[in-house]
């Protein structure tokens, strides 16, 4: 339901006309003639009556679309912290060790499609052994995580239930600064919970990740709000209410939703492949100011400065170097780094692509090759090789900054951790994130690739496998018993 402008002019205007603010011209037929009538000229004021009709209300829209809205309970299992002699216990298998805690956290979501896919944040499910919904007419149902992704913060769960009520995902580009907007969602274990306000911003960087274009609202938001829907006043979904800005851990009036124009992008990739694949270009840039824009003889201080190229990478194959300002990408103007990272973002691997750029002065274009945002490959690789060694472990290469941040030799090859299952095989082995697997079974591995096969190896033949770790500096074995090749285990 569209609300009526002339019932919004008359709640705008009851909101200023505490501070003197008149303009009979805006007012609802009856709200004026209400006034009119009590303030005659030589008669005592009296208080307005104010007709019931003349105010909006949202419980419309509420009745209809928050059915389709719930409440997400997610379990995650988190080992106790443990001092240098209950780590050493902990990776031999000490029997006396702590036992892992179970947590539990709250949020909220929204179901997008009769057959169960709901949407939420990936921060709500990150880390989940279990997730279960609860519907607004007190069904629960457990949920599986058909994909996530961490980079835009949104994932996409899936139910199995009969006559589920669902939302439609509207176009965020036609919501206006000032157009009154409805958060529905789970703040504070409260589920159910409604509140309104008004679009406060387009486009807000609040610096999450690169691809960061947030709308910024005034409903309140508070924590379990996250994941929930931000509707229009057609009743559409236009966003996903994420983060708030707040010195107090409450709303305070600044929250921020994505848009759901890159939802849809998004949640189409996520229920189809489980992840999202991105276009990689292989540069690091840098905005520009008026001082570097004069320098380097450019019209205006608006593209993507090439800060630097990666000499493997599509850019610098296609012939881009430091120094190119890019200001298109298939024609679409580039106005800052951040555009750039979006617009490319949202181009596949392997397709080609139209970068306008100056140099020397002059414009040209260059057609580049895109290739595949490294991280995703590598997180794409982690969760195969998770499925096919059924040891519940995830690896990644050692690059150099993994090196530094694990104080790594540069000498020293093999396949970091960067995520154990509860539960699983290695858990129970006492293996953990950040560990190096340097062997397996008497063979040294030099990468996740070397690493996955041989523990592949190792599933087929049965038994326990033993693995050379390298944990805080010191080598050590640790013997896993892998899942059976079903992958139960």
């Amino acid at each position: 339901m569209r609300i009526r402008q002339t019932a919004l002019a008359a709640l705008l205007l009851a909101g200023t006309a505490l501070g003197g603010f008149a303009a009979r011209d805006a007012l609802p037929s009856a709200f004026a003639q209400a006034v009119a009538s009590q303030a005659a000229p030589g008669q005592q004021s009296a208080p307005i009556a104010v007709p019931s009709a003349a105010l909006p209300s949202f419980a419309d829209m509420v009745a209809r679309v928050r059915p389709a809205v719930v409440t997400i309970t997610t379990t995650e299992t988190r080992q106790a912290a443990a001092g240098p002699d209950q780590q050493f216990q902990r990776y031999f298998g000490n029997p006396r060790e702590e036992r892992p805690q179970t947590v539990q956290a709250l949020g909220s979501g929204f179901i997008v499609d009769a057959a169960g896919h709901i949407v939420t944040n990936n921060h709500v499910v990150e880390g989940a052994t279990r997730v279960t919904v609860k519907l607004d007419d007190g069904r629960e149902l457990v949920a599986r995580i058909v994909g996530r992704d961490p980079r835009t913060d949104l994932a996409v769960l899936k139910v199995e239930g009969a006559n589920l009520p669902h939302l439609s995902l509207g176009d965020s580009d036609k919501v206006r600064v000032g157009d009154w907007v409805v958060a529905v969602g789970n703040p504070f274990g409260l589920g159910g919970t409604v509140t309104a306000g008004i679009l406060s911003a387009r486009g807000r960087d609040i610096q999450s990740g690169p691809y960061d274009d947030y709308l910024q609202v005034d409903a309140p938001i508070n924590r379990g709000n996250s994941g929930g829907p931000l509707f229009g006043q057609d009743g559409s979904v236009i966003g996903v209410n994420t983060a708030i800005f707040s010195p107090t851990g409450g709303s305070i009036g600044i929250g921020f939703a994505i848009p759901s124009n890159l939802v849809q992008r998004v949640v189409a990739q996520l229920q189809v492949n489980g992840r999202i694949e991105r276009g990689w270009l292989g540069v690091a840039t840098q905005g520009l100011d008026a001082g570097m824009a004069a320098a380097l003889r450019l019209p205006n201080a608006e593209g993507a400065l090439v800060a630097d190229a990666d000499a493997d990478g599509p850019a610098a194959k296609a012939g881009l170097q430091p120094g190119d300002v890019v200001t298109a990408v298939d024609g679409q103007a580039v106005k800052s780094p951040r555009e750039l990272a979006r617009l490319i973002g949202d181009l596949r691997p392997n397709g080609h692509v139209a970068l306008t750029l100056r140099r020397d002065g002059a414009e040209r274009v260059v057609q580049v090759t895109l290739g595949e945002l490294r991280d995703t490959r590598q997180q794409a690789a982690a969760e195969q090789q998770d499925q096919r060694q059924g040891i519940g472990v995830a690896l990644q290469a050692l690059t150099p900054e993994v090196r530094q941040q694990l104080g790594v030799a540069a000498k020293v090859n093999g396949a970091v951790v960067t995520a154990v299952r509860p539960g699983s095989a290695a858990e129970t082995a006492g293996i953990r994130p950040g560990d190096v697997i340097l062997g397996v079974a008497g063979r040294d591995v030099a990468d996740p690739q070397a690493a996955s096969r041989a523990l592949g190896e190792a599933v087929r033949q049965g038994g326990p496998v033993a693995l050379r770790v390298l944990r805080e500096g010191r080598n050590a074995f640790v013997a896993v018993q892998p899942a059976r090749p079903n992958g139960q285990g």
